[in-house]
């Protein structure tokens, strides 16, 4: 075990270092996911679609191929030494989360199939419970489908009303017209940390004030935040915190809830079924205790395991130097592609991760998506399950190149280089 790992294991933090990777190190990097290997139509893989998944470092992998060769069986009622096993890995990968989290106790650690299922429990459960007719659930204009559809639901079901926070023209939320909107009728604010159609970083320790001066809870959507940045769920006092472990190279059907233990053990099941319960009758059930409470029947044990794995991996080189090269990418990237004719960038908040998102005129981003596929380039094209974002840039879709830990400035020249072979196809 590394130095690093070690201290990840016992719950140390980084030292802060926003060095660069060097050349060997990301050729290193490079190397530990086998798809990248590869060429498409006869060219090298350049894959930048990392905001709708990640790639899989050979430590995930090995970590899920090793527990079905190894340990395979049911966790926490077996006495077998499988079982047994297998239950000290999945309750491990739990502790693992909260040290990435930095939530107090592996309790407040809730294992779902990702952030939409996260969202969807808060909402069926804290939602259906907390929300009645003429209260108000508030997002903001850049939300993922995930983080309108469900409270949309919600809102239908109790009479009450979703209200939106507006952002500019450049992307960012109007923090003053968001606060304006918070009122006695709200009660509960679900936001995202980093919105996958723009980058857009949100001020989500701000918004998290605002509204616990008035006593509302707030969901952060933390999907794109969390394989770029440190995320300390106590430092932001948020009482919700959703991400999947898909996107920070972790196996898809894994994803995490967080949330605060009193408002976890007030809530009720979401599901029910096996594991969820303390004791069972024809007449009445009793319910186990958080976070058994909210995770009916057999889960995702080799997901956990492997996202333990992936959660370590990005530890061991430390988010803040994946964090810093993404940056750098970002960066490189958008003076690269704005000296293109014709290409203009959706989104320039001052607060970016690393998502790029353009249009080119005259040209369907889908076209763009499949001239590029040609050249070894995997983008996003669409509407990013942001409709309402292209609706307010009056725009049908954009075309999106997201970056990760595995990228580097060559593949940003291949893209450009991609992007103005479509210009002459359409010229």
């Amino acid at each position: 075990m590394t130095t690093a790992a070690r201290n990840f294991e016992a719950g140390l933090q980084r030292p802060e270092d926003a060095q660069l990777f060097s050349r060997a190190e990301l050729e290193k990097i490079r190397a530990d996911f086998p798809i990248l290997q590869q060429k498409v139509h006869g060219k090298p893989l350049v894959y930048f679609d990392n905001a709708a998944t990640s790639q899989k470092p050979r430590a995930v992998i090995d970590a899920i191929v090793r527990y079905y060769e190894t340990t395979n069986a049911n966790i926490h009622r077996g006495v077998h030494f499988l079982s047994e096993r297998a239950t000290e890995q999945h309750d491990a990968a739990r502790r693992t989360v909260q040290k990435f989290l930095n939530a107090r106790s592996a309790n407040e650690i809730i294992f779902v199939r990702g952030t939409t299922e996260a969202i969807n429990l808060v909402a069926q459960s804290y939602g259906r419970a907390n929300v009645g007719p003429g209260d108000e659930v508030l997002i903001t204009g850049m939300e993922h489908h995930s983080d309108i559809v469900p409270w949309q639901l919600l809102c239908d079901d109790k009479g009450a009303k979703l209200c939106v926070g507006p952002i500019d023209d450049n992307g960012e939320l109007l923090i003053g017209e968001f606060a304006d909107l918070l009122s006695p009728r709200t009660k509960l604010v679900a936001v995202t940390h980093v919105s996958n159609a723009l980058g857009t970083v949100n001020p989500v320790r701000k918004i998290i004030e605002l509204a616990h001066e008035r006593n509302v809870p707030v969901l952060v959507d933390g999907a794109q935040a969390a394989p770029h940045m440190k995320v300390d769920v106590q430092e932001l006092d948020c009482d919700f915190y959703a991400f999947s472990g898909h996107k920070v190279y972790g196996p898809t059907g894994i994803g995490v809830l967080y949330g605060k233990a009193a408002l976890l053990n007030a809530m009720p099941p979401y599901q029910g079924g096996g594991d969820m319960i303390a004791s069972v009758t024809f007449q009445k059930s009793t319910y186990n205790k958080v976070p058994y409470k909210f995770e009916a029947g057999t889960p995702d044990i080799a997901g956990a395991i492997g996202l333990d794995a992936a959660l370590r991996y990005v530890s061991d080189i430390g988010i803040d130097r994946i964090g810093a090269h993404e940056h750098d990418l970002l960066e490189y990237a958008t003076t690269a592609i704005s000296q293109i004719p014709s290409l203009q960038i959706v989104g320039s908040a001052s607060e970016k991760a690393g998502v790029l998102s353009f249009v080119l005129e005259n040209v369907h981003p889908h076209d763009i998506g499949t001239i590029l596929d040609q050249e070894g380039v995997a983008i996003r094209t669409g509407h990013h399950c942001s409709q309402p974002v292209m609706r307010r840039f009056n725009i049908p879709a954009t075309a999106r190149a997201s970056f990760a830990i595995y990228n580097t400035r060559e593949e940003i020249d291949a893209l450009a280089r991609g992007i103005e072979k479509v210009r002459e196809v359409f010229a």
